[in-house]
């Protein structure tokens, strides 16, 4: 009975792993978390990665891959104008090594 619980997890906590599925909404009242870009690395909370394939966004690391369908997102996400509007400020960055948190005190907004 353990090996085919083991069995299933294995097999579908993969699955689980595309929590960084984002879609961004047009309405503030629409999205799950409001969001505001950073023009510093310095200034972000998370910096992201935007991944290519849906497969590499897994985790809550800062990998996001933008889904086309507002129903495939694991979050909605509403771009701010100003910072003090925003849930968590992201700094987009080109390199996937640099994704990741640096004010974990938010971390939890992306589960």
């Amino acid at each position: 009975m353990k090996s085919v619980v083991l069995l299933v997890m294995l097999l579908f906590g993969g699955r689980s792993g595309y929590s960084q599925c984002i879609y961004s909404v047009d309405y503030k009242s629409d999205a799950d978390i409001k969001v505001y870009v950073a023009s510093y690395k310095s200034d972000a909370d998370l910096i992201v990665y935007k991944c290519s394939y849906k497969s590499d966004a897994s985790g809550n690391d800062g990998l996001w891959y933008f889904v086309d369908y507002k129903s495939d997102a694991k979050k909605k996400i509403y771009f701010v104008d100003y910072k003090s509007d925003a849930d968590i400020i992201i700094y987009f960055s080109e390199y996937k090594s640099d994704a990741g948190w640096k004010n974990t005190s938010k971390k939890y907004l992306m589960y």
